[in-house]
């Protein structure tokens, strides 16, 4: 008697999404799972920080060319 794939897929569950998007639900996740977003969004924070400052930097160095 052969298995209806239908009825009972060979295919493991979706894994979690691996980044995290701001309002996501998160009740499901683990403590470790938290964890590792915590870390993911800290490394983002930094990053945004650094184009920033680099955006500044570039407004700043085109402000002070056109004012001579």
């Amino acid at each position: 008697m052969a298995i209806d794939d239908d009825l009972f897929p060979s295919a493991a569950p979706a894994a979690k999404p691996a980044t995290h998007m701001v309002g996501a639900e998160i009740s499901a996740l683990s403590e470790t799972e938290i964890e590792e977003r915590i870390v993911q969004l800290a490394a983002e924070i930094e990053r945004l920080k650094r184009a920033l400052e680099a955006k500044r930097a570039s407004r700043l160095a085109a402000e002070n060319v056109f004012k001579r």
